[in-house]
Parts: C-alpha cells; sequence; structure tokens
C-alpha cells in the first residue's frame, strides 16, 4: 500500500494496522514531504495557527535512578544544583511575565524532594498556583499511587512521565532498577486523580520500525492528552555515551505519524535535541507545542542537551517569538490554554 494510500486511511479512522504505521514511519524521499504536508494540515484544521509555549524550570538535577541513557543517571560524578523554593518561584513568574503558558516544574528523583511524600515539591507547586498563577506540569519522575491525589490539590494540571520504550526488553536496558508497569502506571494514577498526562518515546536507542509503532499505539490508548518523540543524544559519562545517534529526520517522521493517528493531541517540538535551529522542521512536521525554553543566565540545565542554547538566549520566550512571528504563528492565551485544559480534564473524565 502506498504512503498516499496510508495517509487517506488515517482520514477515515479506517482500520490503521501496526504495519501500516511502520510503513509510514519508514517513509523515504518524496513520500516526507507528503507526510509532513498530511500532517500539518491535519494539526491546522484542528488547531489553526495557534501553538502552545511552555517554560521549563529543571530545578533539581539530583537523582536516586541510574538510567543507562541519562547525564544526570546516580553514578555520573558530575556537578548538580538544586533551586530553593523562591527560586523556583521567582523563574515560574519571570517566565510568565515572558509569555508562556504553563510552566514544567521537572526535577531528577531527588531524594531531598521525593522526603515525606513530597512536601518540599508540593510546597512548590502550590506556591506557583497561587502566587505566579500558571498553569503547572509536574515532572517528578515516578511516585506512589496514592501521592497522585496530593499533587492535584497542590494545583498541578499536568503529571509528565515518560516510558521511552513500550519494548520491556529494551526498557529493562534503558531505565535499570525500574520497573516497566510502575512506570505505565504512572499515567494511569494520574488521569485517574484528575491529572492530565503526558507519556514520551525515545527514538534511535536501538528499537524497531514495529517498537516504535506499538510505543506510538500504546502512547495513545492509555489516553495520554499530550505525546512527544525525542531523538536520543549520547550523554557523556553513561553506558550509551558511544552509541551511535540518529538522524533526527526520524523524530520528525514520528511526530507526524502521530499528529496523523490523533489529531486531537497536543504533540511537542522540543527544543532540547536541535536547540532552536531544529523548532520549524518539528512544527512543519505537525507539532503545535514548544517545549524546553529556558531563561537565559539563571543556572538552568535541559535535558538531552544541557547546555545548547541556553545562555546565549535562544531557547528564551522573546526569541522563540520572534521565531513563531516569522513563521506566521502564534502564540495562543493563557486564557485560550486555559479553556484547553478545562476541556482536556472535562473528556478524560
Amino acid at each position: 500500500m502506498s504512503v498516499v494510500e496510508i495517509i487517506e486511511k488515517t482520514k477515515k479512522n479506517a482500520g490503521i494496522s501496526k504495519e501500516d504505521i511502520a510503513e509510514l514511519l519508514s517513509v523515504k524521499g518524496e513520500d516526507v514531504s507528503l507526510l509532513f504536508s498530511a500532517a500539518s494540515s491535519v494539526r491546522d484544521r484542528v488547531f489553526g495557527k495557534k501553538v502552545f509555549i511552555y517554560g521549563f524550570v529543571y530545578f533539581s538535577t539530583y537523582c536516586r535512578n541510574n538510567c543507562a541513557f541519562c547525564y544526570y543517571r546516580r553514578t555520573n560524578h558530575l556537578p548538580r544544583y538544586r533551586k530553593t523554593e523562591d527560586e523556583v518561584l521567582a523563574l515560574s513568574a519571570s517566565l510568565k511575565d515572558a509569555g508562556i503558558n504553563l510552566v514544567d516544574l521537572t526535577m531528577g528523583e531527588d531524594p531531598v524532594m521525593c522526603a515525606n511524600d513530597y512536601d518540599e515539591l508540593l510546597r512548590i507547586v502550590r506556591r506557583v498556583r497561587d502566587e505566579v498563577g500558571i498553569s503547572i506540569m509536574a515532572s517528578p519522575g515516578a511516585v506512589p499511587e496514592a501521592s497522585f491525589k496530593r499533587f492535584t490539590d497542590a494545583g498541578a494540571d499536568w503529571f509528565a512521565c515518560y516510558q521511552e520504550t513500550y519494548n520491556r526488553e529494551l526498557f529493562s536496558k534503558l531505565r535499570l532498577e525500574q520497573d516497566f508497569d510502575n512506570r505505565l502506571n504512572q499515567k494511569i494514577w494520574a488521569k485517574n486523580a484528575g491529572l492530565l498526562t503526558e507519556d514520551g518515546i525515545m527514538v534511535g536507542l536501538g528499537e524497531t520500525l514495529a517498537d516504535r509503532a506499538d510505543s506510538i499505539i500504546r502512547m495513545g490508548s492509555l489516553g495520554c492528552q499530550q505525546i512527544r518523540a525525542m531523538t536520543f543524544v549520547p550523554q557523556k559519562g553513561t553506558p550509551m555515551e558511544n552509541m551511535r545517534p540518529t538522524e533526527p529526520i526520524d523524530e520528525l517522521i514520528s511526530i507526524a505519524v502521530m499528529r496523523l493517528l490523533f489529531p486531537n493531541k497536543l504533540i511537542p517540538a522540543s527544543l532540547d535535541v536541535e536547540g532552536i535551529a531544529g523548532l520549524k522542521t518539528r512544527l512543519d512536521a505537525g507539532a503545535n507545542v514548544i517545549t524546553s525554553i529556558v531563561p537565559p543566565h539563571e543556572d538552568l540545565a535541559g535535558v538531552a542537551q544541557h547546555e545548547l542554547d541556553i545562555d546565549n538566549g535562544r531557547r528564551s520566550v522573546e526569541h522563540v517569538l520572534h521565531l513563531l512571528d516569522e513563521m506566521g504563528r502564534k502564540v495562543a492565551t493563557n486564557t485560550e490554554y486555559e479553556s484547553l485544559l478545562k476541556r482536556l480534564k472535562a473528556e478524560s473524565k
């Protein structure tokens, strides 16, 4: 079956198989442009020219986990930081003032922040909600089922926890000492507690096209309102630092396929892989959220690229807004974003 025929099947929601999805993920040459054009058209039909933008506050790089791919894995001996409550509050306020729709409060599984059933983290979430008045995504890693209601009560809108892959064998090689089902359940438990959920996969970790197709299907079937794909970037000091990375085109194709399969979902264009240089291509592939916007000169890190385009200001809100204007796209107002969240929460009940 041709790429055009499969794209038409997605438009009609006409029994798309895992084999069809794998075929789309394998496109090359002129078929890539056809795929991107179709995905971009679907995105514009559903969301128009509006884009949502998320500020990224990676406030603690301490972590008790030892993931094989992560720069901040427990056994990687490197400088780390933990921002104070007031520092996180000030950073969130400055991002809101600059025009973001949501602040993503991200940390490694920091034992200090995890202590006493996440009391310190939840106090930060509550203060950002009450004193800054901005939508919040909590990204604290895996938490116990009984703790999720506390995140809802503190004022978080979203809970993000990336599976990276739905191939259990590959998962065990990536997220060492972690349980596949416990991480999978994070999205289910978060949804049951009234939170919107985000899941994500990493592209280029040794997965097959069938694996990638299965992961996309599984993310969609979980009911996550935001799903993403990000290219694996080898990190110094990790077991995977010498692994040859895949080209970003595979991430772009994954974004386009996700958009065709799930027209109504939020799909990020992350600045954390190629920096600002990769923004347009990800939007052209069908993304409608810009993530990993980091304010400069605040000693904050990214994840896949912990320094790329941060202190030169190219990942600042102002720079992103300028580029969006050149592309003929506009950032949604916070009122528009809050209206979207209200609708998504109502639909998830």
